[in-house]
């Protein structure tokens, strides 16, 4: 059962999260906690400031400390992780430098906290808990920092360790988003990446099903805060939920699924105020339907990079040496678009995209163009589905928004458009209501 960041906001919330895990008490459920809602952020934000060379404040201390008081916990028990913090805080304005390493390690510390309150919180109030670390039960990553995943062979060690740290009769609660690698460092798994904790833990042990909590009714057929209209999916195909994830649907972290997949468990996505709602049911064969498309997403903030050179045409191998070039400074791409005399490729790494800049200058004319969205229409039939794509241009031209690169594959299951970021809310409003609520 893992809890967002909005469902351990606050003591309501909270209060919401422990009537449903005691709900659930007899089916020995494992707790996996976000930090409380802005803690990360703020914690971020402190680091910024302080490579910055400006004096660190303490407001993120003080929100945590708030919260904790409001739950009753002692005020010793966080005061270890507030001196972490200011040290850690003080040496990055001292050096003036805030590494992958050192950012994970700051940013670490929303989770260490949130578990501990909520752990004693639960104890206090007559449902044994206890907080755990992640790799205190056996969780290690590999290096890569801001996006690591667990070492090869890591859900036996987990589930031996987990057998070995915690009794039958106490509820866990575990750390999400962040773990060890095999030196000792703290490392963190990405945004969401609560989610992916969850899965990893599930797949580990076993789990009948795992749970995401959040705010919203299981998975929406668009963003519910662009789409005021849009409706909860009752079942997904692991596939589709993927697709979704990794275009920018805020519900879930991309690599959740993964995990589950590997061990067909069932994911539901539920809303902590709304525990009655049946959610969304994410599995590898849910009953089948007949409507073409299952949601739309987004995901911002990318750069379109294109070269152009005439030499291009016909040209064995150039593709290729595009793509090494591109590898060999980690850039991951969404998209890719071709013709005769260009290549164009999309990603969120504008810096990664910099990097490789000058060498792809070797290949032909570069050009990087800013604030673009890749808008990705998801459905399992949606690659059998007639006139799909006309209705789809329809909705985006009527909302007066320019398509910049278009990608849709044979036997996909998403159809995805480069547009304008300042053009996602006409798109997907327009969308919607072609796809989802007019007859």
């Amino acid at each position: 059962m893992k809890f967002g960041g909005s469902s351990v906001a606050n003591r309501e919330q909270i209060e919401k999260v422990l009537a449903i895990v005691r709900s659930r008490a007899t089916l020995r459920p494992v707790v996996v906690s976000s930090a409380h809602k802005g803690v990360t952020d703020g914690l971020i934000d402190a680091a910024r400031s302080a490579a910055a060379g400006h004096e660190p404040d303490e407001a993120v201390i003080e929100r945590q400390r708030e919260i904790a008081a409001s739950l009753g916990c002692a005020p010793e028990l966080l005061e270890p992780l507030f001196c972490q913090i200011r040290d850690l805080l003080r040496g990055i304005r001292l050096v003036r430098e805030l590494s992958p390493r050192s950012l994970d390690y700051i940013s670490s510390f929303g989770e260490r906290m949130s578990v501990r309150v909520i752990a004693d919180f639960f104890a206090r109030e007559g449902l044994a808990a206890r907080a755990y670390d992640t790799w205190t039960l056996g969780f290690v990553t590999d290096d890569n920092f801001g996006r690591a995943r667990p070492v090869q062979g890591n859900a036996q060690t987990v589930r031996i360790a987990f057998a070995k740290e915690v009794p039958a009769d106490i509820v866990p609660v575990i750390t999400g988003f962040v773990g060890k690698n095999t030196r000792g460092e703290i490392t963190t798994l990405g945004r969401n990446g609560s989610d992916l904790t969850a899965s990893l833990f599930g797949a580990a042990l076993e789990a009948k099903e795992v749970q995401i909590w959040s705010d919203t009714n299981g998975v929406m057929t668009a963003d519910p805060s662009l789409v005021g209209s849009a409706k909860s999916i009752a079942t997904m195909r692991f596939d589709e939920a993927a697709e979704l994830a990794y275009f920018g649907s805020r519900v879930l972290h991309p690599a959740t699924l993964i995990p589950a997949m590997a061990s067909d468990i069932p994911v539901r996505v539920l809303n902590t105020n709304r525990p009655d709602h049946p959610g969304t049911v994410i599995s590898a064969n849910p009953p089948p339907k007949s409507e073409p498309v299952t949601s739309i997403a987004y995901k911002e903030d990318q750069t379109i990079l294109t070269i152009r050179d005439p030499r291009m045409f016909e040209q064995v191998g150039f593709l290729a040496r595009v793509f090494a070039i591109l590898s060999e400074h980690q850039v991951v791409l969404d998209m890719v678009a071709t013709s005769e005399v260009s290549v164009s490729v999309t990603s969120h790494d504008r810096e990664g995209l910099d990097r490789a800049r000058d060498e792809l200058s070797a290949l032909g004319t570069v050009e990087l163009s800013l604030g673009k969205t890749i808008l990705a229409v998801v459905g399992r039939n949606i690659h059998g589905a007639r006139g799909i794509g006309a209705r789809v241009m329809r909705a985006i031209a009527e909302a007066d928004v320019n398509v910049q690169m278009h990608s849709f594959g044979m036997s996909s299951n998403n159809m995805s458009l480069v547009i304008d970021d300042a053009d996602i809310g006409r798109a997907v409003t327009n969308l919607h209501r072609e796809l989802f609520e007019e007859a």
